[in-house]
């Protein structure tokens, strides 16, 4: 790969992912405290990332890999994006916001499909190129909270300045993107079904037992997830605890080291214990928050961060991988996408809901009862794994297949 090829798909993944962090992260404490939403809105809008990641697949499989190039589609979506995130910092009213934000999110879901379709093209090996590109995109999450902490200095009801700082990453984005290596369609000319895009050819995998029980848990999982994204933030904020964006970042560099650990372990370990510790980490990590304080406690706090490269990495990677391993080349991208419709858009929309609904039902004269709402997640979590670790079977020790992250 050229090095000037290199440059713009590292800007390309690092913006990609800026932009994302630079709202998303804070979103819960804007809406809690500066727009007085409900935790209820506050899941709502949460939900229509996991809405969009629903809807995402038509838009790119129907349109996008069928009549024009990829690389034009990314810039117009990201250019449509700037407009969308400006416009959400004029919105005042809960309601109104979720509507924004779910147009937003249908406009910025797809891309991050087209980002890797673009990288992929310009690859001679994507196990080994693709890695320190994709890199990039967790080094710019990481870095929209420094900013926000540090460089910035937002306070809480600053917090619509991160829009802003979105809205100009976007636009950015979106000039960048037409001056990205030419990805014309790859599917031009051919005929695509919605059972395809839907990933039905993949449905023949429900035939093997443990990877039923894998799918269902892993749609399962994610709605103790959702309680981490839409809320940490907010929480932290509440507990007392200083620089929380920055802080939250923490988590990021531990995706980053965590994931070094994978090779070895599915050799050691096997899959079934890999996504095992996973969700311990996945109790372990709400319990801290649970009993966690911006006092002496408050390693519990960053514990609960931290645990987050475990949380994901040993669950979400090891799960592609898996799946990978049972899919084979014939339906390996159904397969794919299957799993990350399951879990980033329906698990992750019924958890977003659910955590709304939670933390309304434990605030009490105003005052949220932060043990009581994270008892939930880990509760959850805690039969998911108790499910899984009793029905699934299948403990193989596969090759390790470089895969791609996509949180």
């Amino acid at each position: 790969m050229r090095t000037t090829t290199r440059v713009k798909l590292s800007a390309l993944f690092f913006l990609e992912f800026f932009i994302w962090g630079a709202w998303y992260v804070t979103m819960g404490t804007y809406l809690d405290k500066v727009l007085h939403a409900t935790g209820a809105q506050v899941g709502a809008a949460y939900s229509a990332m996991a809405i969009a990641t629903i809807f995402s697949p038509f838009f790119v499989g129907m349109i996008a890999d069928r009549f024009f190039n990829a690389e034009k589609v990314l810039g117009i979506l990201h250019l449509l994006g700037a407009g969308l995130l400006y416009y959400l910092t004029t919105v005042t009213n809960p309601d109104g916001f979720y509507w924004a934000v779910l147009l937003y999110s249908l406009a910025y879901a797809p891309t991050l499909a087209l980002a890797n379709s673009v990288a992929f093209r310009q690859m001679n090996d994507p196990g080994k190129e693709f890695a320190s590109i994709r890199f990039l995109g967790t080094i710019g999450w990481i870095v929209t909270g420094w900013l926000i902490d540090k460089v910035f200095k937002i306070s809480t009801d600053q917090l619509v300045f991160t829009f802003k700082m979105a809205a100009v990453a976007s636009a950015a984005l979106g000039v960048l993107s037409f001056f990205l290596p030419t990805t014309p369609p790859k599917a031009k000319g051919q005929k695509t079904t919605f059972a395809q895009i839907l990933g039905v050819d993949a449905f023949v995998l429900f035939k093997d037992r443990s990877f039923t029980i894998f799918f269902v848990a892993s749609v399962l999982i994610c709605i103790p997830l959702s309680f981490y994204y839409s809320l940490t933030n907010l929480y932290l904020t509440d507990a007392g605890m200083q620089n929380v964006t920055s802080n939250m970042t923490f988590g990021q560099f531990s995706e980053a080291l965590f994931i070094l650990l994978i090779p070895v372990l599915f050799r050691t370990i096997g899959v079934k214990w890999m996504i095992a510790v996973g969700m311990i980490a996945w109790v372990l990590r709400f319990l801290c928050f649970g009993y966690g304080d911006a006092g002496p406690g408050e390693w519990m706090l960053f514990a609960g961060i931290i645990l987050h490269g475990v949380c994901f990495d040993f669950f979400f990677v090891t799960g592609q991988i898996y799946t990978d391993s049972k899919a084979g080349i014939a339906i390996q991208s159904s397969a794919q996408g299957m799993i990350t419709m399951a879990t980033y858009g329906i698990g992750m929309w019924i958890g977003t809901l659910l955590s709304g609904y939670v933390k309304d039902a434990y605030t009490l004269n105003g005052i949220s009862q932060w043990k009581a709402i994270w008892m939930v997640p880990a509760g959850i979590a805690a039969v998911v794994l108790i499910l899984f670790t009793v029905f699934f079977k299948d403990n193989q020790r596969a090759t390790f297949k470089p895969v791609t992250l996509d949180s």
